[in-house]
């Protein structure tokens, strides 16, 4: 009789797929299903910025610091990698909120958590490619940031996930949770087609909680809308993540940039197939606003966009854990993906293969809803 456990993972991003292959590592079995193809969801528009900058709870910034050191350790195989590096962060406020930012600054000091408060004139001494002018007071630099391209990750770790044994199911539509006699017993597609496993992860970003409700389990949702744009090459020498009041900006392969920001959420609409659309001028100011914080203040024009919902739990803190109410049921639901996609993985794959649980997720079970 096998000892293998078979898993179900549901879920194309970088947390099921994190899992599955950490799964596939400890000698379990695994399906990923994914309702259309891989990273086509959140993971395929994540700023994705590897960091525990500014203030949250305790357990939050431990877990996010454990991730970053994971990214670290990849980073260090293969410092080649076009996809994921190591440049630092850089952010500053609006004028008017220098104190604002000596306090984060301070407060980042004070848990030892690597920060450098500068001056407008200091900032090329630490990073280059920045303009200066743009910065109107003071800025933080954080030496131990970096950032990741979270599309070119899953494919890495699908090579590993194929090699492996694992079995991939590509746009299986809707999956739900099958239950018997109160446990999960595996998975069932829009389609009709079931997959028995011995336990089932649930990683489907914003859609999570509504996977879970059919079983009984409520998690808030605090998703809102989002959006992605990948520029057009462009010549730069900006190596740091920059958040500012009016654009978020990483380097991406190619010599394109990322960017992102909040502002122009109001813009988006949502149609009743589930599309959504944004004025192409606000995309465009977006790249301009954008522009003006590099040096030379080069051109940018958005070659791509992805719109679509960015997963943040409810409280604002991540869901990682077996649900209560359905033993052998695990769900993962976070807003920072990027930054806990590697801990998570291997938090929860233990956890699913072992029985035992983690300390370092304890804060951040399902049933703190309950």
């Amino acid at each position: 009789m096998s000892s293998t456990k078979h898993v179900a993972v549901i879920g194309g991003g970088i947390l099921g797929v994190s899992t599955a292959v950490h799964l596939l590592r400890g000698g379990a079995s695994v399906t990923l299903l994914t309702e259309q193809g891989l990273a086509s969801e959140a993971t395929g528009r994540s700023l994705s910025w590897l960091n525990s900058a500014g203030e949250r709870s305790t357990p939050y910034h431990q877990l996010r610091v454990a991730g970053v050191d994971r990214y670290r350790t990849l980073f260090a195989s293969d410092p080649t990698r076009e996809w994921l590096q190591f440049g630092g962060g850089l952010m500053w406020n609006a004028a008017g909120h220098k104190e604002a930012t000596e306090a984060r600054h301070a407060y980042e000091e004070s848990i030892g958590y690597d920060s450098k408060l500068l001056a407008p004139e200091d900032i090329a001494k630490v990073t280059p490619g920045i303009d200066s002018g743009a910065v109107p007071e003071n800025a933080i630099f954080n030496p131990g940031e970096g950032w990741v391209s979270l599309p070119d990750l899953v494919n890495f770790l699908m090579e590993e996930f194929h090699a492996l044994g694992g079995r991939l199911v590509l746009n299986a539509g809707k999956v739900s949770v099958t239950v018997d006699g109160g446990k999960a017993t595996g998975v069932e597609t829009s389609g009709g087609a079931t997959y028995a496993a011995d336990a089932v992860l649930v990683a489907c970003g914003a859609a999570t909680p509504g996977v879970v409700k059919p079983l009984g389990v409520e998690i808030p949702n605090g998703s809102p809308v989002s959006m992605l744009v990948v520029t057009k090459p462009v010549e730069h020498r900006v190596t740091a993540v920059m958040n500012t009041p009016r654009a978020a900006v990483r380097p991406n392969p190619g010599r394109t940039f990322a960017l992102d920001h909040d502002w122009y959420e109001e813009h988006i609409t949502e149609h009743p197939d589930g599309s959504f659309t944004i004025p192409d001028d606000i995309v465009q100011e977006l790249a301009d606003e954008s522009s003006k914080l590099i040096d030379g203040n080069p051109e940018l024009k958005p070659a791509s966009w992805k719109i679509g919902y960015k997963p943040i739990p409810g409280d604002g803190e991540p869901v990682f854990g077996e649900l209560g109410q359905v033993p052998g049921c695990f769900v993962a639901f976070t807003h920072s993906g990027a930054t806990l996609g590697l801990i998570a993985g291997e938090l929860l794959s233990g956890e699913i293969l072992t029985g035992r649980k983690h300390p370092m997720l304890a804060t951040f079970r399902p049933g703190r809803f309950s």
